[in-house]
């Protein structure tokens, strides 16, 4: 039996280490993924690989349950397969500590639990921003496109270039290129 571990964080800022101390001492490997728990397994890059890596008779370990994922019907279908296919699952803080080799309530539970301070932080956050707006600050993530990529993007558009093209040429995601030239086409 292998003990495999599984960290993971929402966003590139923030740090895995105290999980990696936790982990990497204790299991053959370690998958990292810095991506939101919210996501679909099948969007999660790191959370496949560990899945496809782990044989029957090995240990999933995460420090806390909510590392498998903040989305409760994600996780359930996470648990679901590693148990079916003989696959325990270890879990090293939390209510749901200890080993588990089928779904439990307090796993249950522990799922559920963490998609719903997902939601807490989530509308926190939202709450702060408008409450910041309203006494004139502006919150929120700084833009991702600043003057020099909004004239490269509007520039290659002009040239013809795909959406998708200028996308990996600015190196932003599709979906600020939409955002960026739907903004110019209101502005003119």
């Amino acid at each position: 039996m292998a003990l495999i571990g599984l960290v993971r964080v929402s966003t590139d800022k923030q740090n895995t280490q105290r999980q990696h101390d936790a982990l990497d001492a204790i299991c053959l490997k370690v998958f990292e993924e810095k991506i939101s728990g919210k996501l679909a397994t099948e969007d999660r890059p790191a959370l496949l690989q560990a899945l496809s890596h782990i044989r029957d008779g090995d240990m999933l370990t995460v420090q806390e349950v909510d590392r498998l994922g903040r989305n409760l019907l994600e996780g359930l279908i996470v648990l679901n397969d590693l148990f079916q296919r003989g696959v325990a699952v270890k879990v090293l803080e939390g209510i749901a500590a200890g080993e588990h080799t089928e779904r439990s309530l307090i796993l249950d539970l522990a799922l559920a639990l963490s998609e719903d301070r997902r939601r807490d932080i989530v509308r926190k956050t939202k709450d702060g921003l408008e409450a910041a707006r309203r006494r004139g600050k502006v919150g929120g993530r700084r833009p991702v496109v600043d003057n020099d990529k909004r004239a490269a993007i509007l520039a290659r558009r002009e040239r013809g270039e795909s959406i998708r093209t200028i996308a990996t040429g600015v190196k932003v995601s599709i979906g600020v290129v939409h955002k960026t030239l739907t903004e110019a086409r209101q502005q003119t």
